[in-house]
């Protein structure tokens, strides 16, 4: 989906997927897609510990296969671990069981978390209504698109404060695409978003 900030009539097609949090708390929470990858990753982590936040990542298994070192990095460090697929499949592409098997796949390499999250926010109607019951499914409240290189990590940044407000879940990309701009912008938009007096938190 190429829409920062979904409108409801795309909301409604998940009806039970959770795309914001409590509007009623000055609360945000920071996610993280596609990883992990060892040049982008750590660093992530990094900017996190600095400013004393928990994330969500929502990994993709083969990423998860290649690059084990970076899987334990998030684990150890306290973050919530959340199933992007095995492969960052989409999934109008695929037929209900070839889907469920890759998530699958993708959910036994991480302790079996109750958290999915759709490659490019695509589900078939079968597809949801099958892993609506085995997970939560995070959507999201606002997603950067800091892996398009048509915008600058500054362009990122102005989208965080453009859209950003109680409850929102806010979707960056721990991945080689999304580099440039999430080196630029996601300090800025933490410590932006902290003067703002937004609180940082997880899933349960």
């Amino acid at each position: 989906m190429f829409i920062e900030q979904p409108p409801q009539l795309i909301r409604c097609l998940y009806p039970s997927a959770i795309w914001r949090m409590d509007k009623d708390k000055k609360a945000v929470y920071l996610t993280f897609d596609d990883g992990p990858i060892p040049r982008v990753t750590p660093w992530v982590l990094d900017v996190l510990d600095r400013y004393g936040i928990k994330a969500t990542f929502f990994m993709v298994g083969d990423n998860i296969r290649k690059h084990p070192d970076e899987f334990r990095m998030v684990v150890e460090r306290g973050h919530r671990i959340g199933n992007h697929t095995f492969n960052h499949i989409r999934g109008l592409s695929y037929d209900i069981n070839s889907y469920l098997e890759n998530t699958d796949k993708a959910c036994r390499m991480m302790m079996n978390t109750n958290l999915f999250r759709p490659p490019h926010g695509y589900m078939s109607p079968k597809q949801y209504a099958e892993l609506k019951k085995r997970y939560k499914i995070i959507m999201w409240d606002l997603v950067t698109r800091d892996y398009n290189r048509k915008f600058t990590g500054e362009q990122i940044l102005q989208k965080v404060k453009k859209y950003a407000r109680n409850g929102s879940i806010i979707t960056f990309h721990d991945s080689l695409k999304s580099e440039e701009n999430i080196r630029y912008a996601l300090p800025k938009a933490i410590e932006w978003l902290m003067e703002q007096g937004y609180e940082f938190k997880v899933f349960e």
